[in-house]
């Protein structure tokens, strides 16, 4: 199974997204983790290689399964993890376009309308604005049109 981190910075208000040329959809910078490696080298790493900035103030926001599911005999045909962080700063400028993509601030309400995975909009509009971590499935078909979404939240909570 295929282990995915990416990770939305959210500073004053906005996010740094990543808008991929194949479908035009936008999406939180990151990628493949490597052997070995950790969720969080991962996220931090992919961020500053299609960015070339430093994440700042890292923190795990949400672990989900993607599903791709045939549409005619719902068979499952491709799975994977997906781990996405957030920070709230940034150290150095991001690109502006890298082999990945085009590199832009938005606002976080835009994260409502603009183009992309309807799992992912779910994933980075909490990931932007709400505590606590998030769990979930999302399963797609071939043509990434949401089938399913299944979402668990948690808050921990200190002893007074």
């Amino acid at each position: 199974m295929q282990r995915i981190a990416n990770l939305l910075v959210v500073k004053d208000g906005r996010v740094l997204l990543m808008k991929k040329p194949r479908r035009g959809w936008y999406v939180a910078p990151g990628g493949k983790m490597e052997p070995g490696e950790s969720v969080y080298t991962a996220a931090c790493r992919e961020f500053t290689e299609e960015t070339g900035a430093l994440p700042e103030d890292v923190h795990l926001k949400g672990v989900y399964t993607m599903v791709i599911r045939d549409d005619a005999d719902e068979q499952t045909l491709d799975e994977w993890m997906l781990y996405t962080f957030v920070a709230r700063g940034l150290t150095g400028v991001p690109a502006e376009e890298t082999r990945e993509g085009k590199l832009e601030w938005h606002d976080v309400s835009e994260l409502g309308t603009l183009p992309m995975a309807e799992g992912d909009r779910t994933n980075l509009e909490f990931a932007a604005s709400s505590p606590g971590m998030q769990y979930g499935t999302f399963t797609y078909t071939q043509e990434f049109r949401l089938i399913r979404e299944e979402i668990q939240r948690s808050e921990e909570r200190t002893e007074p």
